[in-house]
């Protein structure tokens, strides 16, 4: 099945239709995880979801594909363009291809989390599009030649069918990751992160290499693992098929859950869905997490006894209790690089890795190569870190799939006009970047920000940084004193356009300043700073206009509560949610409901459908809060 921009083509395969590749161009290009299975989609979490691959693809102007499409169609192969799998770290998309018929997934480049959860599947991919031909004449296709390029333990997971296999032999002591051998080399500072917790015996506890370089495969002992309840379900569900019931989990007590999703869902799902049955669905996730959680000795972090939220963002809560400097930190979603900003190594993995990691303690990776961001100068006032990432996503390195799979280590001058919640918009963001991580060297900054949120005063010890002489696959040189305010024009964050350059007015309907990376207490400040006078003044968000501020966590509501902030978003007729994700995942207020609703946003990604059919434009949180206010979207 080639997945086209053309909708007719799409349609004329659909009917049996055999397209020649030629005849099929152009490939949808940058097809995200929401396209391939809408967030709506993901509240299922078993063989189900085979009847909705690609239900959220958008061709042109439609979206072509219904329930069932795919799997009606007979289709064993999906070919797509270049950065297939890019947005959410959810193994719902391949696993809902694989058990939509899907064996094997073919594009120009694939992103990080998509190819490694397809691994871990059993799904095969190749960016060889000379494989199309030969499989059409029934020729049999070697093995070797989709581990062809990969590191040594991914080949192997590869030929035993997924990772669930791999790990089985490897606690059963028949295989065993070949660990690289280099001699010392100045390392990066996420490759010293590495090499420090790369797992050398699992049987005796023994972690540690001197060195290692980009392309190695590793199994790294991870400090926290953490999962939410979109993940937490078939995780267990996987997990309990391939090691029965009975399974013992590693250390529980580094292991954390989340209900922090779906806290608002009831209040948003539209019509169509809940006679679809989804909202009875989406329920099921709940009891199942908390039936685990309770049965393995889990911490959750769940909703508030009264209903009116959750304890907060997964990623909020992380960098504010749990992360430090020098630790690994793996979740199931793809911005838990947040807690980057701590300087420690955090990075998305998808459901079969976080089902091994409760067994095993550590996750497999292959050691990312580095892309340095230098932040040249002083930021001016009003520019913040949202427009750095606005800017940067807008470079055509990385919206030609320069980033894929990197770490993206920010380095300079700037970063002393960014406290550490701003640094995590930074890393943030690597997970729209298409990177592996994103990543910051700690400093007394990062020290102030642990000892303000939770009393704790800790000390920086001397490898917590590259080494002189490390090697960086790329750098980026950002001139942040000539940096205004950035927008992302809808359907994709890379759509960057500086504020200034917008010709006309666009009016817009609502307006949401939330999520994880824009709930936390340094954006609401910089949104108060813009709202207070407005409120002091007696002036409100014009008719209209709906504004919705949502803290990323319980801490921040407080904290805004007693800094008078929250006081003045109400004054000026701003709607306060409690904390939680929500629209930013279309599942509570602040999504739109018609196409041609615009919202301005300070969430992450504006892909098709992402937050409702209406369009969004990103923006800092600053820009959000003028843009309320003045009814069309507007600088600070």
């Amino acid at each position: 099945m080639f997945l086209t921009e053309d909708p007719g083509k799409i349609l004329r395969q659909l009917a049996g239709d055999d397209l020649e590749l030629a005849e099929a161009l152009p490939l949808r290009d940058q097809i995200s995880t929401d396209e391939i299975t809408p967030a709506f989609i993901c509240y299922h979490f078993d063989e189900k979801l085979g009847d909705f691959p690609y239900l959220g693809l958008k061709c042109g102007d439609t979206f072509p594909l219904k329930e069932g499409s795919v799997r009606a169609g007979g289709f064993s192969v999906s070919v797509a363009g270049r950065r297939r799998g890019k947005g959410s770290s959810r193994e719902a998309s391949p696993y809902a291809e694989l058990c939509a018929g899907i064996r094997l997934v073919i594009a120009e480049s694939f992103e990080r989390i998509y190819r490694q959860n397809a691994q871990n599947l059993g799904l095969l991919t190749s960016t060889d599009f000379g494989l199309i031909p030969r499989i059409r004449r029934g020729e049999t296709i070697p093995l070797a030649e989709f581990t062809a390029g990969l590191d040594a333990v991914t080949a192997e997971i590869v030929r035993r069918g997924g990772l669930f296999a791999y790990n089985a032999a490897r606690l059963a002591g028949e295989v065993a990751p070949p660990l690289p051998e280099h001699v010392h080399r100045p390392m990066t500072y996420a490759e010293k992160l590495l090499a420090r917790q790369a797992v050398v015996d699992a049987t005796r506890g023994r972690i540690g290499l001197a060195s290692v370089r980009p392309g190695d495969g590793l199994f790294v002992q991870a400090h926290w693992r953490f999962s939410h309840e979109y993940v937490t379900p078939m995780a267990a569900s996987f997990l309990e098929k391939a090691l029965g019931p009975d399974v013992t989990l590693r250390d529980p007590a580094s292991i954390l859950a989340f209900r922090d999703h779906l806290t608002f869902l009831h209040h948003s799902m539209k019509a169509e869905h809940r006679a679809m049955g989804l909202l009875t669905v989406a329920e099921r996730l709940k009891p199942a997490q908390e039936s685990f959680c309770a049965k393995h000795g889990i911490r959750l972090h769940g909703e508030l006894a009264d209903g009116s939220g959750s304890e907060g963002i997964c990623h909020a809560i992380m960098a504010e209790r749990y992360a430090c400097p020098g630790q690994v930190v793996v979740g199931t979603d793809s911005h838990t690089p947040h807690a980057g900003a701590l300087g420690c190594l955090a990075f998305g993995v998808g459901t079969t890795d976080i089902a091994c990691a409760w067994v095993t303690g550590d996750v497999r990776v292959t050691v990312p190569p580095t892309l340095r961001v230098r932040l040249n100068g002083r930021l001016r006032a009003g520019v913040s870190a949202k427009d750095i990432v606005l800017h940067l996503l807008a470079q055509p390195l990385i919206r030609e799939g320069g980033a894929i799979g990197h770490v993206m280590e920010y380095q300079g001058e700037a970063l002393v006009d960014l406290d550490t919640d701003e640094r995590a918009t930074l890393t943030n963001m690597a997970a729209e970047i298409g990177g592996f991580t994103g990543l910051i060297a700690p400093d007394e900054e990062t020290l102030r920000f642990i000892e303000e949120r939770r009393g704790v005063r800790l000390a920086l010890e001397p490898w917590m940084q590259g080494d002189e002489g490390a090697e960086y696959a790329h750098t980026l040189e950002v001139d942040c004193a000539a940096l205004g305010p950035m927008l992302a024009r809808p359907g994709d964050p890379g759509n960057g356009v500086a504020l200034a350059d917008l010709s006309e007015p666009v009016p817009i309907h609502i307006a949401y300043l939330g999520s994880c990376t824009g709930g936390k207490r340094e954006d609401l400040r910089r949104a108060y700073d813009v709202v207070r006078s407005a409120a002091a003044e007696g002036r409100r968000v014009p008719e209209g206009v709906q504004f919705f501020v949502q803290c990323g966590s319980e801490e921040v509501r407080r904290h805004a509560v007693a800094q008078g902030w929250m006081a003045a978003f109400e004054a000026v007729g701003a709607i306060v949610l409690g904390s939680s994700c929500g629209a930013c995942i279309n599942a509570g207020p602040g999504v739109s409901t018609h196409p041609d609703q615009v919202t301005i946003s300070a969430i992450n990604r504006n892909f098709p459908g992402r937050s409702g059919p209406g369009q969004m434009w990103l923006a800092s949180p600053a820009t959000v809060a003028a843009s309320a206010l003045a009814g069309h979207i507007v600088g600070a």
